[in-house]
């Protein structure tokens, strides 16, 4: 079996918190929101963030749509 190389983890607790989590941790950091294949890159060491921010609890962003010529992100 393959294993990630180190990173760290931290769970954003709002919106505004995700974003100083991506601020200070720069380009390197990687947003964990589920339903993508950067866990498998992670094993096989095709992506290696230095971070991974998870948002999957953000109420916040409960959905993703068109609104108009918009993308509307919110509850």
């Amino acid at each position: 079996m393959q294993v990630p190389a180190p990173f760290e983890y931290a769970r954003a607790t709002s919106v505004a918190h995700a974003i100083a989590l991506l601020d200070q941790h720069g380009p390197e950091a990687r947003l964990l929101a589920g339903g993508h294949s950067l866990l498998p890159m992670m094993r096989l060491r095709l992506a290696r963030p230095e971070t991974l921010i998870d948002i999957n609890g953000l109420t916040d962003l409960d959905y993703v749509r068109l609104d108009g010529d918009e993308i509307a992100i919110g509850p």
